[in-house]
């Protein structure tokens, strides 16, 4: 088991195409960022337009790298949203779901990386 979330589901999209492998019984979990604001009105209004900004930027990026729809990034961010690993291939976070057999196989996708 293995699992891409949050940051690290970014990180997995933005891979190298062709090279963003995942095992079968991994998982994928993408949401919206987290804040937490304290202080007075407007430090929090300042806090609040940053984490929107953000939120627009993960969205972009992730848009980019996956094929989708923005719209559609920010629809299943709005909460915890969680893919197994062909639903990961499916929405575009990876290229492959490889077996243990393919990860050591020496004609296997792995084969190159050292």
């Amino acid at each position: 088991f293995g699992q891409a979330a949050s940051a690290a589901a970014v990180l997995l999209a933005a891979g190298t195409p062709g090279k963003r492998l995942a095992l079968p019984h991994s998982r994928v979990l993408i949401h919206q960022p987290y804040a937490g604001a304290q202080g007075q009105v407007s430090d929090i209004e300042l806090a609040s337009r940053e984490i929107q900004r953000l939120k627009a930027q993960l969205e972009q990026i992730l848009s980019h790298h996956t094929g989708q729809d923005v719209e559609k990034i920010h629809a299943d961010t709005d909460r915890d949203y969680v893919m197994t690993a062909q639903e990961a291939k499916e929405y575009g976070f990876i290229d492959e779901v490889i077996d243990q057999r393919d990860a050591v196989d020496n004609s296997g996708p792995i084969a190159a990386v050292k």
